[in-house]
């Protein structure tokens, strides 16, 4: 069975009828497979279906994240989804306005959908990240949102990479490079802040004009180091993209600390151990190979 008659099984089940006529698939996300396909009015639909056992015990985590959220982004009119279907093996939603600006084919190329590095998207990025951050760490408390503070998002990655050591072979180059990241205290955030933790243009719409409309998938979101939104901007726009972002992020109110810059960059570069960590999480061949052949690169 194909994934989109898949996903239309399943939301049959919940009393979602759904045309395959027009149903696209989109592969991008590590957690879940997305399929977008349309009801007899007309009306385009979003269902996720979980990849894995455990990333559904996490829904209702998510539930109150997209609760806290949503006012604030609505203020700049930006939207997120809205689940009318939240079960185990399913979520669907009305699709928001707009388009990725990042897709994946069934092969796992990307497609961009925009430019990644425009000036134009970086001053939205920054604007849209400052709104964002204005969540502080008590108000998403009281939402029942997980908050780290500095302390603890600094032992997490320890913590963090330790465990990838343990568990793979890391090229001296990079093992060094991260102890030395580690040890900097002037990387790592004075305070943190409510933070989605993967944007990047496969996770946020935009309209035709470059507008931003819609940002999804909020599973990792959470009171974290600010960089974390930053650091993809730096991977796929390089050094004057991010700074271009810094700028209008400070600019409408965020708070751009001395290391904030080099800390995204350090994000960025820690990117194998996420990948190691999601490659143990799934315990798949083709998962711990890639994640041994990024953490020690053969020359």
């Amino acid at each position: 069975m194909s994934t989109i008659d898949e996903a239309l099984a399943v939301a049959a089940e919940h009393g979602l009828e759904l045309s395959a006529h027009d149903a696209t698939v989109n592969e991008a996300g590590l957690d879940y497979r997305v399929v977008m396909a349309s009801d007899a009015d007309g009306v385009r639909w979003v269902l996720r279906l979980p990849r894995r056992e455990d990333v559904s015990e996490g829904m209702a985590d998510e539930v109150r994240i997209l609760d806290l959220v949503a006012p604030v982004l609505a203020a700049d009119g930006i939207a997120v989804p809205d689940w009318q279907v939240r079960a185990p093996e399913l979520i669907a939603y009305r699709a928001l306005p707009g388009a990725p600006g990042l897709t994946l084919t069934d092969a796992s190329e990307v497609v961009w959908h925009m430019d990644p590095a425009s000036p134009d998207y970086a001053e939205r990025l920054g604007r849209l990240l400052a709104r964002l951050h204005s969540i502080g760490a008590e108000e998403a408390r009281s939402a029942g949102v997980e908050v780290r503070t500095p302390a603890e998002v600094r032992q997490a990655w320890l913590d963090d990479v330790s465990r990838v050591r343990e568990a793979f072979t890391v090229a001296p180059s990079l093992s060094d490079a991260w102890q030395a990241w580690l040890d900097d205290d002037a990387c790592w955030p004075e305070r943190t802040v409510m933070t989605h933790g993967e944007i990047y243009p496969a996770h946020v719409l935009l309209a035709d004009d470059g507008t931003f409309t819609g940002v999804l998938d909020w599973t990792t979101a959470r009171v974290d180091d600010p960089a974390r939104d930053l650091s993809a901007q730096y991977g796929a726009g390089g050094e004057e993209m991010l700074q271009l972002t810094l700028r209008a992020y400070e600019q409408a109110g965020g708070h751009v600390h001395p290391g904030l810059a080099a800390q995204a960059q350090h994000l960025w570069d820690a990117s194998p151990i996420g990948y190691g960590l999601y490659a143990l999480t799934t315990g798949a061949d083709a998962d711990l190979a890639t994640a041994a052949a990024l953490l020690d690169p053969q020359e």
